[in-house]
C-alpha cells in the first residue's frame, strides 16, 4: 500500500481526497443531523446526480461541450437544489419537510431523463455513483481542497450562529441571526456532497454525513466533543475503506458505508447488552434543548 502511495499519483489523490472528505462530511453532518435535516443530504445527492448526468449528456451532444466537467454541472445543480429546498421550506412553514421529497423526486426525474439521453450508464458514471479509487484527478483534488477550505472557514466564522440555529430556531430569530446564514449553510451542504462524489459516490455520501454522527451521539457529553468523535469515526471509516477497496479491487463507497454500519451496530450492541444503557443520545432526542448540550 505504501509503495502504491509513493508510485501512483491517482492513489495519492484518492487518499488525500478521502482524508479531506472524512473531515468535512461528518463536520457538517453534526449540524445537519441535530437540526433534523438528515434527508436533505439524500435529496441533494439525487439532484447532484441529475447535474452529473446533464453534464455527460452535453458531452455526447456536441464536441463544443468537450470542456465541460460533469462534476461542475453536478455542483451547479446541487447549489440550485439547496436554494430551492430552503425556498420551499420558507414557503411551506407548517409543512417544511415537504420540500425534501419535492426536490428529491425532481432530481431522480432529471437523472433518468439525462442518463437516457446520454445513452445509458458508462464506467465514469458508475464511478461517480458509487465511488472509485482510481477516478480522482488532480483537478478533482484541487476542487475538493477548495471546498474543504470553504467549509472549514464557514464553520469557524459562524460556529456560534450555527449552534444557536441548531438548537433554538426561535431564539435565533429573536437575537437577529441573518437568514442568509441558513441559505449559506444549505449551499455548504451541497458543496460537501459534490466534493465527495468521486471517492464515496453521490448515492452513498449521505451515509458519511449521517452515520458518523449517529455513532458519536451515543458517546458524547458536549457538542464540541460530539463534533470531534464524529470526525474521528468518519476518518477511520474512510481510511479503512480506501485501503480495503485497494486490496479487494472494489468501489470504496460501498465498503465505507458497510464499515460505518458495522461500527454503529457494535456501538448499539455494546451499549444495550453490555453497558446496559444508551448514553448521549437522550441529549439530542429530548427536545434538543441547550440545557442538554455544552458548547
Amino acid at each position: 500500500m505504501i509503495d502504491a502511495l509513493l508510485n501512483f499519483e491517482f492513489i495519492r489523490y484518492s487518499f488525500i481526497s478521502g482524508i479531506l472528505i472524512g473531515l468535512i462530511a461528518p463536520l457538517i453532518g453534526t449540524f445537519v443531523v441535530v437540526r433534523r435535516l438528515s434527508l436533505i443530504a439524500d435529496a441533494l445527492s439525487h439532484v447532484t446526480l441529475g447535474g452529473i448526468s446533464f453534464g455527460m449528456f452535453l458531452l455526447t451532444l456536441s464536441p463544443l461541450f468537450s470542456f465541460i466537467n460533469p462534476i461542475w454541472t453536478g455542483i451547479l445543480f446541487a447549489i440550485i437544489g439547496a436554494l430551492l429546498i430552503e425556498y420551499l421550506r420558507n414557503s411551506y412553514k407548517n409543512y417544511q419537510e415537504i420540500a425534501i421529497p419535492i426536490i428529491m423526486s425532481t432530481g431522480i426525474g432529471l437523472s433518468a431523463i439525462f442518463i437516457s439521453l446520454a445513452k445509458g450508464f458508462n464506467q465514469e458514471l458508475v464511478g461517480l455513483l458509487f465511488g472509485s479509487i482510481s477516478a480522482v484527478s488532480l483537478s478533482d483534488l484541487v476542487t475538493i481542497i477548495m471546498i474543504s477550505v470553504l467549509v472549514l472557514l464557514f464553520i469557524m466564522l459562524f460556529y456560534k450562529e450555527l449552534f444557536i440555529l441548531s438548537f433554538d430556531t426561535e431564539y435565533s430569530q429573536v437575537i437577529g441571526i441573518p437568514r442568509w446564514i441558513q441559505f449559506l449553510f444549505i449551499v455548504i451542504v451541497a458543496l460537501v456532497i459534490s466534493a465527495s462524489m468521486r471517492v464515496i459516490g453521490v448515492l452513498l455520501v449521505s451515509a458519511l454525513i449521517t452515520l458518523p454522527v449517529a455513532i458519536a451521539m451515543r458517546w458524547t457529553k458536549g457538542f464540541k466533543q460530539f463534533i470531534l468523535i464524529s470526525i474521528i469515526v468518519g476518518e477511520s471509516a474512510v481510511i479503512t475503506g480506501l485501503v480495503s477497496a485497494f486490496y479487494l479491487n472494489i468501489s470504496p463507497g460501498g465498503i465505507i458505508v458497510v464499515i460505518l454500519v458495522i461500527m454503529l451496530g457494535l456501538t448499539l450492541f455494546y451499549q444495550s447488552f453490555v453497558y446496559g444503557k444508551f448514553k448521549g443520545v437522550k441529549r439530542y432526542e429530548n427536545g434538543r434543548s441547550n440545557s442538554y448540550i455544552k458548547k
